[in-house]
């Protein structure tokens, strides 16, 4: 089989990369065949703060109005508390001039969407199930061989296949990856006064607390906390568990009861020492993972699809999609991105992790003072809007 790109990894963002680069002869290669459902009566437990540029793209290809608009909810106002419970910081869509500061979607509701347009797709061949065996990559072009003996030749071979991707291994690029010592519980909890569509987050000197709008006055929890007391959490019953949640959100929403099951997953930074290598790119978990205490990692992948389409689209008649000199335009368009959103991350981690007590009063003061300053807390918002 011969196209001129392959996708490895079916999620969320190597699903939005193939859809990027529809009209092109392409193969994506993904562990499970994705098959869409018809929507379920409870809302999954795992979901994505997506910011407007990012639906904006999804638009363009075609799977944000596959969504139903009982599974979406916008964000209208953010509200971020300190560790004191008195400090916070809150971003505010009226103020900034816009009609939202993201939209609120279920992991599984997204994956169909995008799913059900590339089922449509021509010129696209999903091989799937399927599972990465070999990379080869020669002057000429790239050959992925695939574990049942297949194989396909291409120009670019791109990796959207996770923090533990095949093809950053197969291609010799390395990777710097640390253990947060955290995991996030996430969960769905009812809520008894109305959310009005208010992201609510809170700082508790190392762990973090969000609780997302839903639809129907439902709240989306992601408690990210050290493995031990993830693990407590996970094994207490149900309404145990919306008691702590309650009472560690200070009642915000009122009580809260249990309306799906509590899971978690590990925490863990890493960043890829390159994202592109001769025919080769990687997006998306495959070059970063950044902390969820922001919500930007989807974001950023799809960032990665929208630029590395953009940068192929564009490229000079005689520019082979896989020209190394090509791929590193990609690469230098998202650094600065990627390294701002890593620091900042990673600095509100630390800042708000430190247990010296002298520390606590400093870094709250902060936040109120960034709360007063119109020009850095629009310049915050707009960046995480992209």
């Amino acid at each position: 089989m011969a196209v001129e790109a392959v996708i490895v990894g079916g999620a969320l963002v190597g699903a939005a990369m193939a859809r990027a680069l529809r009209g092109s002869p392409l193969a994506l290669v993904s562990q499970e065949r994705r098959v869409p459902r018809e929507a379920r009566p409870g809302f999954d437990s795992r979901v994505y703060a997506i910011s407007p540029a990012n639906a904006a793209f999804l638009a363009e290809l075609g799977a944000w109005p596959q969504i139903p608009a009982a599974r979406i909810a916008p964000v209208h106002a953010m509200r971020v508390y300190g560790d004191d419970g008195a400090s916070k910081i809150e971003f505010d869509a009226y103020r900034a001039g816009v009609s939202e500061l993201a939209w609120i979607v279920e992991d599984a509701t997204l994956q169909d969407a995008l799913w059900r347009v590339l089922e449509t797709q021509e010129q696209l061949q999903l091989l799937a199930p399927a599972e990465c065996e070999q990379f080869e990559a020669g002057a000429d072009g790239a050959r992925l061989t695939l574990r049942d003996g297949r194989s396909i030749d291409s120009s670019l071979v791109i990796g959207a296949d996770g923090a533990r991707s095949f093809l950053r291994m197969r291609a010799g690029i390395e990777a710097r990856e640390r253990a947060y010592g955290q995991s996030a519980v996430v969960a769905n909890f009812a809520c008894e006064r109305p959310h009005r569509n208010v992201a609510l987050q809170w700082f508790q000197r190392g762990p973090v607390l969000a609780l997302l709008p839903l639809p129907g006055e439902q709240v989306s929890m992601v408690w990210s906390t050290g493995d031990a007391q993830a693990a407590r959490l996970l094994a207490l019953p149900g309404n145990a568990l919306a008691r702590e949640v309650s009472d560690a959100s200070g009642h915000a929403l009122g009580e809260l009861s249990l309306v799906s099951s509590a899971r978690s997953f590990p925490l863990r930074s890493l960043i890829a020492a390159r994202s592109v290598a001769p025919r080769a790119a990687l997006v998306g978990d495959a070059a970063h993972v950044v902390h969820p205490l922001a919500g930007q990692g989807a974001n950023l992948g799809f960032q990665d699809a929208r630029v590395l389409a953009e940068v192929l689209r564009s490229r000079e008649p005689f520019r082979d999609p896989g020209d190394l000199r090509l791929l590193r335009r990609y690469e230098r368009a998202r650094s600065e991105a990627i390294l701002a959103m890593r620091a900042t991350v990673h600095g509100l981690f630390l800042l708000f992790g430190a247990d010296e007590r002298w520390f606590g009063p400093l870094r709250n003061a902060g936040l109120n003072l960034v709360d007063r300053l119109p020009v850095l807390k629009n310049a915050l918002m707009r960046r995480a809007m992209n």
